[in-house]
């Protein structure tokens, strides 16, 4: 059986302008671990601090994690399309071909 439960996809935007975009139970919790330097391995580290740019809460882990690994597959344009909930452009740049 699958337990319910508050799982939340986010995306920060670094001081070097980059996106890291992540998965967590405790959004509050993790952002403070992203700024507090609590892990010296993690991606965020020296790209401290991090601002957050967008969130989406999910009833089941599984979505959240499908929902996260589909949106670090995206363009730095789409991710901003995201957090502006700019669905068209959203649409517009999935048909994009290079």
């Amino acid at each position: 059986m699958t337990r319910v439960h508050n799982y939340f996809v986010y995306i920060l935007e670094c001081t070097d302008k980059s996106y890291y975009v992540g998965v967590t139970n405790d959004l509050e919790t993790r952002l403070s671990q992203h700024n507090s330097g609590e892990n010296i391995l993690a991606y965020t580290f020296s790209r401290r601090p991090v601002v957050l740019k967008y969130y989406q809460r999910f009833d089941l882990i599984e979505d959240a994690i499908n929902f996260e690994k589909q949106i670090k597959g995206w363009s730095r344009k789409k991710k901003e399309a995201l957090f502006n909930e700019d669905w068209n452009e959203i649409v517009r740049l999935s048909n994009y071909k290079k």
